[in-house]
This record gives structure tokens, C-alpha cells and sequence, in this order.
């Protein structure tokens, strides 16, 4: 595959996120002990997990935006909404709603969970990519927390080209480039206003509220900060990103290479304060989660800038690297059922508390090795048959949106 189609930096960034989230609930679940001799670094996989999910919405931003600024950088109209639902709907739903329902069965089946009509609530919310609007049904399904991401990103698949709607109109009377970004910055001023309405009007009741309480009691800890408008932002942020790269990608020079480092250091250096902090959630700005703006604009300037490399990108975005990005979705979706199938069946004493340092590392491994086998027979047999399912129906649709599919996967 030719480099530049594939966006220098960003395989780096999915493969990122998706390590920092597994580790994340490797240590949040199998009995981790920070006194571990040769693993007590791993606690900061404890308080930073969250931010791998805002890594991933930067991400996602950035990516799906490109098409949208190209077009505004052409003069042309916006792109074909069709055709970008059809991708985006090819990409996230086959793998989510086989995850979601595998889970959703053995929930009850396996796990004893009661089979109720909240359960039934959750998962068809879960179904319809709707579950992000009310804390009952945030976390769509027990037993498999990392699906409550989904509903979200949807929405701000929902939001983005409402955003850009707005922008192409605007555009008609403002034609430069800079000021167009600027257009943008509006978009995100919305999103955060209507962030500070969700989270000042909307009443979560806090009886059980907390992560002692499971799943449910959790939601009720993050809504009603935690919501689609202030997941959007994040979201946004990353879109603004892909902007700069539409108009920095015609350039390749070494000073990109430094200005990608320096990136890269900021972005860790604001991960490394928020885990001194010891926040997770590391709510800031208006109380939008995931260390906002910092790290967004931090890990957007990276993606922006890096195509642009001369030499950081190729050795980010490698061919192991690679290899975990083609397949970190169902990486995502299916690693946190593997921890509790395990624990269930082979390792009970892993949720325990045993801090037994050997197990962690046998645990770790075994949910690792398991999670990589699901996410490549997942990709090859269900998500790319899927994929190339919708690249021939693009070809059958007129005013297609000619643009880099491989990049967006």
C-alpha cells in the first residue's frame, strides 16, 4: 500500500490507544498488585485507561473529517452522506453487534445474570446505537464495559456532518483556508455548550451511585458529565486536526519530523500528568472528560503533522503496527469478555485480589493471545468481507466520494 494513503502516524495512534485501554482493564481486573517487582510500572495503566478511548476519538475525528475539508479545500460540495454512512456503518456495526450479542447471551446464560427487561432495555439500546443518551443504558450489556464507547462514537458520526453542514454554508462567503478552520472552532463552541446544558440540567439519580454498585452504578458516577456532546468534543477536536493536515499534507520535509516529536511529547506529558493526578476520568476543562483540550490537541497535532515526516512516520507506523491496527477494533470489543471467560473458567482466582505476580503475567498473556485470535478471525471472516461488501456498492452508486477507505478502517 502506497505510505501516503495510509496517513502516516494515525496505525500508530489506533495501535496506541488500543494497548492503553487492554492493559488499563488487565490491571483494573486481575488482581494487580503495584508492589509487583518487575511490573509495578504497569500501575499507570490503572488511572490512564480512559484517555486510550479519547485517543481513539481523536482518532476517529481526524480520519473522517479529511473528506469533508478536502472537498471545502476543492470548492466542491460536501461529500455524499450516503456513501459516508455506508462506510461508517460497514466498518462499526457487523463487529460491534456480533460482540454485543455474544455477551449479551452468555450474560445470562453463562454468568447468571437475571434475563429482566432492564437487561432487554440495554442491549436493544445497544442494538439501535442509542445507548449513549441515558445512564440505564450506557453500558449496553454487563460483563463487556469497553462496548459503552460505541454509542457515542455513532453520535459523533451523527454530529460531524451536522457540524460541517454549517461550515459548507458559511464557506460560501469565507474562502480562505485558515478561516475556514476557524469555522470549525465554532462547531466545538456548540459542542460544548450544549455539553454544559446536558451536564448542568439533566438529573442522574445517585442512589447506588459508583463503581461498587457494577456496570449501572458506574454510568450513574459518569453521566451526567460523561455525555454525547462532551464525547463530541473530543470527537471534534480531531476533525479540526484532519483539517491542517488536508492543508499541510502537499509538504514532507524534517521539519515535520521535529515538530512530530515535540507532539509526541506533549501528548505524553499531559498522560503522565494526569496520572499523578490519579484521575481517570481526569475531568478538565467544563468538566469534559479525558484531560480536554490538552490531549486532543496534543494527539491532533501529531496525526496532523506526521504525514508530513521524513522519518517518525515510517518507524511509528511499522508493520507490527500496523497488524494491530487492522485489527484493534475487535481487539477493543471482545479483550474485556476474554478477561472474565478466563477468570471464569481457568484462572478463578485472578479477580481474587491473589496479587500473585506470575499469574498476572499467565493471565495477561492468555487474554492477550486469545483477544489477538477473536479480532484476526473477526477482521478476516466478518468485518473486511463486510468492508469490501460496501466498496462494491459505492461503485454502484453515482457522486461517489473518492477518498482514502483504507485509512478509515
Amino acid at each position: 500500500m502506497d505510505v501516503d494513503r495510509r496517513l502516516l502516524g494515525a496505525d500508530f495512534v489506533r495501535a496506541c490507544a488500543c494497548l492503553v485501554v487492554v492493559f488499563h482493564h488487565l490491571v483494573q481486573r486481575m488482581g494487580f498488585s503495584a508492589d509487583f517487582t518487575y511490573l509495578g510500572w504497569l500501575q499507570i495503566f490503572g488511572v490512564i485507561g480512559g484517555l486510550g478511548v479519547a485517543m481513539f476519538f481523536v482518532l476517529s475525528g481526524f480520519l473522517l473529517a479529511r473528506p469533508f475539508w478536502q472537498a471545502l479545500e476543492r470548492g466542491e460540495p460536501m461529500p455524499s452522506l450516503k456513501v459516508y454512512a455506508l462506510r461508517r456503518g460497514a466498518r462499526i456495526i457487523p463487529g460491534f453487534w456480533l460482540a454485543l450479542t455474544v455477551t449479551f447471551v452468555l450474560s445470562f446464560a453463562v454468568f447468571g445474570f437475571p434475563l429482566d427487561g432492564w437487561l432487554w432495555l440495554r442491549y436493544g439500546a445497544g442494538l439501535l446505537l442509542v445507548s449513549d443518551w441515558h445512564w440505564t443504558t450506557l453500558f449496553p450489556v454487563e460483563l463487556n464495559g469497553p462496548l459503552w464507547s460505541i454509542g457515542f462514537e455513532v453520535t459523533a458520526y451523527v454530529l460531524m456532518p451536522l457540524g460541517f453542514w454549517l461550515v459548507f454554508r458559511a464557506a460560501r462567503r469565507v474562502r480562505n483556508g485558515l478561516a475556514q478552520l476557524a469555522l470549525w472552532l465554532g462547531v466545538i463552541a456548540l459542542a460544548l455548550g450544549a455539553h454544559w446544558l446536558f451536564a448542568n440540567l439533566v438529573q442522574v439519580d445517585q442512589v447506588n451511585a459508583g463503581w461498587d454498585h457494577g456496570l449501572q452504578g458506574g454510568a450513574k458516577a459518569w453521566m451526567p458529565r460523561i455525555n454525547p456532546f462532551s464525547m463530541f468534543a473530543i470527537f471534534a477536536i480531531g476533525a479540526l486536526t484532519g483539517g491542517l493536515q488536508v492543508r499541510l499534507a502537499r509538504y514532507r520535509h524534517g521539519l515535520f519530523d521535529a515538530l512530530a516529536l515535540l507532539a509526541l511529547m506533549a501528548t505524553g506529558w499531559t498522560i503522565w500528568q494526569v496520572f499523578l493526578v490519579g484521575s481517570v476520568e481526569s475531568f478538565a476543562f467544563l468538566d469534559v472528560p479525558y484531560a480536554f483540550p490538552w490531549l486532543p490537541l496534543a494527539l491532533g497535532t501529531m496525526l496532523a503533522v506526521t504525514p508530513s515526516t521524513v522519518l517518525i512516520g515510517l518507524l511509528l507506523d511499522n508493520r507490527a503496527v500496523r497488524y494491530l491496527a487492522q485489527i484493534s477494533f475487535g481487539i477493543y470489543v471482545w479483550h474485556y469478555l476474554a478477561i472474565e471467560l478466563i477468570a471464569k473458567f481457568v484462572f478463578p482466582q485472578l479477580l481474587l485480589g491473589a496479587h500473585d505476580q506470575t499469574l498476572f503475567i499467565t493471565g495477561t498473556l492468555a487474554v492477550i493471545a486469545i483477544s489477538i485470535f477473536i479480532a484476526d478471525l473477526s477482521y478476516r471472516k466478518l468485518e473486511r468481507p463486510v468492508i469490501n461488501w460496501a466498496r462494491g456498492l459505492e461503485k454502484k452508486t453515482p457522486h461517489l466520494l473518492r477518498t482514502n477507505l483504507a485509512a478509515e478502517r
